[in-house]
């Protein structure tokens, strides 16, 4: 099953997240299909960059996206 998730970056106790496509039973910062956007937690408001395309494309291929990221999805579509 392909899922879109978070997969981390950047350092200690400062972390920044690509937003990614890929297979469910692969690690969380292990192998991806595509990236999709970035998440930056640590902004003041936090930033959040998505390509709306792509996240259309693979939601209608069949990926589920986790509660995450269907948040910050809601987020940046306002």
């Amino acid at each position: 099953m392909v899922k879109i998730r978070l997969q981390r970056e950047g350092k200690k106790k400062a972390p920044f997240y690509h937003i990614v496509v890929a297979d469910s039973r692969s690690p969380r910062d292990g192998k991806i299909i595509e990236q999709i956007g970035t998440y930056d937690p640590m902004t003041n408001p936090s930033t959040i960059v998505l390509d709306s395309e792509k996240v259309e494309k693979w939601i209608k291929n069949g990926a589920k996206p986790t509660d995450t990221v269907k948040k910050l999805i809601e987020q940046s579509n306002k």
